[in-house]
């Protein structure tokens, strides 16, 4: 075991509002942090596009021992860190991890008629999203932009959540001209 202080920045690729990072990563990994007296979170933030839609998160961490990386990336795994996620420390190359798949509902909030934002409420198709993932993701955040309102799905499987949304997607009217895209 080392004495050395170690300085790790957790790079979640994860379109998370800051206030979601925090719920689903940021939060436990401090709970594991000082309840095992492993280190502690030092930092962190997010970056944005030009449109202002989050591209990542990142979680800074000082640990008290290297050994302990090996036990931060398992619990950012068990938590549902995405693929595509890497922890970067200086003289070292990234590191990957991340065990699930994302998928972003673009929703397009600007060109439907009238009617269709007048009588259909979007939190009735949110209802409907969650419920046709249940027991295979989740909806863990999601971004209002100029034009475009987006859900940001997580799961095992990119293909299994947009099978379980497909018919939603091509039959509720919220959901003329959406984009579906694989986030992670």
């Amino acid at each position: 075991m080392t004495d050395t202080l170690l300085l790790i920045t957790l790079k979640l690729n994860a379109r998370l509002q800051p206030e979601h990072r925090h719920v689903l990563f940021e939060d436990p990994l401090e709970g594991l942090l000082e309840g095992a007296s492993l280190g502690e979170i030092t930092g962190g933030g997010t970056a944005l596009t030009d449109d202002g839609e989050v591209e990542y998160g990142d979680i800074e961490v000082a640990l008290n021992s290297a050994d302990d990386l090996p036990k931060v990336l398992a619990l950012m795994d068990q938590l549902g860190a995405p693929k595509g996620s890497v922890v970067q420390r200086a003289g070292a190359p990234d590191e990957a991890f991340g065990v699930t798949e994302g998928l972003g509902l673009y929703l397009n909030g600007t060109d439907l008629p009238d009617e269709v934002y007048e009588q259909y409420d979007s939190n009735e198709l949110f209802e409907k999203i969650v419920a046709s993932i249940e027991g295979v993701g989740e909806v863990c955040s999601w971004w209002q932009g100029p034009t475009e309102t987006a859900l940001y799905l997580y799961g095992s499987s990119f293909d299994v959540l947009n099978e379980r949304i497909a018919e939603l997607v091509a039959t509720y009217p919220l959901c003329q001209g959406a984009r579906v895209v694989r986030t992670a």
